[in-house]
């Protein structure tokens, strides 16, 4: 592959970036938008979703989807913190331990949406869909109030703040950069990464290949299921309650900014940083529109146009790689000539 092709491929797959630059360069004409101040808000409150984004976009790299993201995030945390404040507080009132908790839930939705999909070969979009709409019902039933205050502890990644260079930083947006660093390097330099890769671009060939890729599946949906439950934790942080309402909606969001991140709904493509770009682009359009004074009503229906526009990237991307590379083969093959 010539150098030309790879820097085209790579532009290509990193174009969420360029998206990026143009929205800020277009929206610095807003009042406050481009100070720092709303810089740092805007990944502050881009937090939660960047999670999701990645749970997401972890799954589609896999060939899969799942729509239960949402409903984890507030269902792990909502029935720890009612175990440690009305069931069994003596037993798991720990804050510490009611942490691992919130992420050891998460993945056991994860797994058990794994095992339904990698094991009992049922479909992922109503596996996933039909866990979301349980999950919902049940936070619905068992939290229909919200549950206030969260142990320092519990809340500190979701509210605190760090000040560095005379400026104010909340710990969740270090907690991301972190998750985001960890993930670039699961998926670019382990074994586990390429072998996660391969079973979404092509799960026969690579299960010929000697690769489990049922195991890769279910892996998969558990790690999105701990992302859903840490950004559960976040939001859980920043309001400093469990509500019934959090994350209520965002699956479509985080679908969306995985896509604009590159990530294919094809699957086998996709990267943490790539993904990044996709969450802030999120987050930066909802703070623009919130700083214009648009409506909710419109924010909604916005939103909803972006998460097309998601799609039609994703084909668009999809197209001109096929077409760069079949220009690359068609040279090659004139050279043997």
């Amino acid at each position: 592959m010539s150098f030309g092709l790879k820097f085209k491929l790579t532009l290509l797959d990193n174009i969420v970036w360029l998206m990026l630059l143009v929205f800020f360069a277009v929206c610095s004409g807003i009042p406050t938008f481009a100070s720092t101040g709303n810089v740092v808000n805007i990944f502050y409150h881009s937090s939660i979703m960047s999670l999701l984004v990645l749970a997401e976009g972890f799954i589609l790299i896999s060939g899969k989807l799942d729509l239960s993201v949402d409903g984890t995030l507030a269902f792990a945390p909502g029935i720890v913190i009612l175990a440690a404040t009305q069931w069994a507080p003596g037993v798991i009132g720990n804050p510490w331990l009611c942490l691992a908790l919130t992420l050891v839930i998460g993945g056991s939705i994860g797994f058990f949406n794994g095992f339904c999909v990698a094991k009992l070969k049922m479909n992922d979009f109503m596996q996933t869909l039909s866990m979301s709409i349980v999950l919902r019902g049940m936070v619905l039933f068992f939290i229909p109030l919200s549950i206030f205050p969260l142990d320092p502890v519990y809340s500190y990644i979701g509210k605190m703040r760090f000040t560095i260079f005379g400026s104010s930083i909340p710990v969740a947006i270090v907690v991301v950069l972190i998750v985001y660093g960890a993930f670039s390097f699961l998926l670019r330099r382990t074994v586990f990464g390429r072998n996660y890769k391969a079973t979404g671009g092509n799960e026969r060939a690579s299960y010929v290949a000697g690769i489990d890729t049922g195991r890769m599946v279910i892996w998969g949906f558990v790690i999105a299921g701990v992302l859903a439950a840490l950004a559960g934790i976040l939001t859980a942080g920043r309001q400093d309650s469990v509500s019934n309402t959090m994350g209520n909606g965002s699956v479509m969001l985080a679908f969306a900014g995985a896509l604009l991140g590159g990530t294919s709904m094809s699957g086998g493509k996709g990267s943490a940083f790539g993904m990044l770009g996709g969450a802030l682009l999120l987050g930066m359009f909802s703070n623009a529109l919130n700083l214009l004074g648009v409506t909710v009503t419109l924010v909604h229906a916005a939103q909803g146009a972006l998460i097309f526009v998601a799609i039609l990237v994703d084909r668009f991307r999809i197209h001109v790689r096929a077409r760069l590379l079949r220009s690359e083969q068609m040279k090659k093959l004139k050279r043997k000539q």
